[in-house]
């Protein structure tokens, strides 16, 4: 009865002094008109608000880096070099990769993780022979034939091999015997020889030696790969010649070639210390040089810093990033050594004692 009705009535009471902070009352359905300029008003409104989420939650979900500063402590690590370098002028066959560092650490003529591409003068790559399949009991009668009748020369040559051939006048205690074409060339090196001929040379000769310098002479070279340094200062170098030390002297021979000048023009497509991260930027990614005055020695004198990149997932990546100032001048060749130094490319890298560090964070 009379309570439930005093409660009903307080409850209008309430509800109606709460309709008169209304600041938005609506009018009946026979007092509203719908125009074209409202509806344009209505459509044009919600595509700013579609707008305005969108590049909301777009810079939301974007990532930014934030960069800070710290001492290097890490040691006893290696240090990865990734290369990719194109010589346009200069063959695969004259070309000697060699790596040192401060701690006496020295690779010469390094061939392991290092592809050569022999390129024609068009920068074609050159077709190698292909390799002769085993043919074994597949083949044919003549295919079987001819199989055996290069396995039983080889076999014969490796006998020969074992037989101790001459070094034409320059043995040594070291060095008695020289089977090969770069033994003598070792043992004229060693006794300060100039190897200008190899014509009359019969393990040379053998290997067409001279022929395959002659093929190349006009040819290009493609190189990539990767080295593995101590993380100390040093340097890695491309240059022509056969490289060996000499007297703790680092030397090139580039006499066997008969040659004046070498031409070291090169493109970079490719030099980077360690593992790639999201925005990273090689100085010398994409550079080239043209040699116009030929036998140029090219030095990039590159100070590395250690870079440790942590992603949004959490995984971090450990890498490095660089700086390089590049210096060129003429060389004049006399004997195995230029006079003012050696043509080719230089890279003599530095590692900064400091350690950035680049932080994913959501803006």
């Amino acid at each position: 009865g009379p309570r439930i009705l005093l409660q009903e009535m307080s409850s209008k009471g309430f509800f109606g002094r709460l309709k008169q902070f209304d600041a938005y009352s609506k009018t009946q359905e026979d007092f509203r008109i719908k125009t074209s300029v409202g509806a344009t008003v209505t459509i044009i409104s919600g595509m700013i608000m579609l707008i305005l989420f969108v590049s909301e939650l777009h810079y939301y979900l974007q990532t930014e880096v934030k960069p800070e500063l710290f001492v290097d402590t890490s040691k006893g690590e290696k240090l990865r070099i990734n290369l990719d370098v194109t010589f346009h002028r200069l063959a695969c066959a004259y070309l000697s990769i060699d790596a040192m560092d401060i701690s006496g650490e020295h690779q010469l003529d390094v061939d392991h993780d290092i592809v050569k591409l022999r390129l024609s003068k068009e920068g074609k790559p050159v077709a190698e022979p292909e390799k002769h399949a085993d043919l074994g009991e597949h083949g044919d009668k003549s295919e079987q034939k001819f199989l055996k009748a290069v396995t039983k020369e080889k076999e014969k040559e490796e006998e020969e091999e074992v037989k101790c051939k001459s070094c034409y006048g320059a043995e040594t205690e070291q060095l008695k015997c020289c089977n090969t074409c770069e033994d003598v060339r070792e043992a004229y090196r060693r006794k300060g020889w100039a190897f200008v001929n190899p014509d009359g040379i019969e393990q040379c000769e053998k290997e067409g030696w001279n022929d395959k310098m002659k093929a190349q002479k006009d040819e290009g070279c493609r190189v990539s790969g990767h080295l593995q340094v101590a993380k100390v200062a040093g340097n890695f170098h491309f240059a022509p010649g056969k490289s060996f030390q000499q007297s703790h002297v680092h030397v090139h021979d580039l006499q066997p070639f008969g040659l004046s000048s070498f031409n070291i023009s090169h493109t970079f497509h490719r030099l980077s210390f360690g593992t790639e991260y999201p925005g990273i930027k090689n100085p010398l990614d994409g550079r080239k040089e043209s040699d116009n005055a030929g036998s140029m020695m090219y030095q990039y004198f590159v100070k590395v810093v250690p870079t440790v990149y942590k992603k949004l997932s959490g995984s971090v990546i450990r890498t490095n990033q660089y700086s390089v100032t590049k210096h060129e001048k003429g060389i004049k060749l006399m004997g195995a050594l230029g006079e003012q130094g050696l043509p080719g490319v230089f890279v003599l890298y530095d590692l900064s004692p400091m350690m950035v560090q680049i932080t994913e964070t959501r803006k």
